[in-house]
């Protein structure tokens, strides 16, 4: 590309900001626990460009990445600005960005630590909290290798019947042996929900060690009945 092309597309101040905002969402779910330094991705389209997190961001960098660390690409995955590597599961990325993209912008790849525990088992994950309810179960697809073309058609298959949550926030999967992929409206919802799985996933493994007693299996049975419609 021309130095020209790159200059117009390094001064869009609408992917300017979110160039920056990818760097700060990284750290924050470096900070949070919800990926490591072993992996995990962001990416928000942006018109007809995806601003992208580099490969290495969390073995090289440990997440404390700047703007300008961060990839424009175009649809294909063809770097536009930026001196990094296209991340492994660029292709995940954009294949929800082509497929779901009048429903949503923002994708995220996490090692979330608790919901690595279901990908760990190959579980999915049903909802146990209010604000989780929405998202339903999130699936755990079948296993395929993370560079793979496989892997992105699985996370893809799973994401289709739930395009109407990524209208409302976003919807996600668990991937066996690797994590959660979640698309959302924009960025921020999906940063949200992979915060919100990782506590149900808490909760569940929590709740699990402390038992159930009848009381509380009755209090429950309540509470799902007077949210069987509830939607935030």
């Amino acid at each position: 590309m021309d130095a020209a092309r790159q200059e117009v597309i390094v001064s869009n101040p609408k992917i300017a900001e979110m160039r920056a905002k990818i760097a700060r969402f990284g750290a924050m779910l470096y900070e949070r626990h919800l990926t490591d330094a072993a992996g995990g991705n962001l990416s928000a389209r942006v018109d007809d460009l995806i601003c992208l997190s580099p490969r290495y961001a969390g073995s090289r960098k440990q997440w404390n990445l700047k703007p300008e660390d961060v990839l424009v690409v175009d649809m294909d995955g063809n770097i536009l600005v930026g001196d990094g590597e296209i991340s492994r599961e660029s292709k995940v990325h954009l294949r929800l960005h082509r497929e779901f993209g009048e429903y949503g912008t923002g994708v995220i790849h996490a090692h979330a630590r608790n919901v690595l525990v279901f990908a760990a088992m190959s579980r999915s994950m049903p909802p146990v909290l209010e604000t989780t309810r929405k998202f339903g179960t999130v699936p755990c697809i079948d296993y395929a290798p993370a560079h793979s073309d496989k892997l992105a058609e699985n996370v893809a298959n799973a994401i289709r019947p739930q395009v109407e949550r990524i209208r409302k926030q976003a919807a996600g999967v668990i991937a066996p042996w690797h994590g959660v992929f979640c698309i959302g409206k924009d960025l921020d919802a999906a940063f949200d929900a992979v915060e919100r799985f990782d506590t149900n996933a808490y909760i569940i493994m929590m709740g699990k060690l402390l038992g159930q007693s009848d009381l509380l299996a009755a209090e429950r049975e309540a509470m799902e009945n007077a949210c069987a419609h509830f939607t935030e």
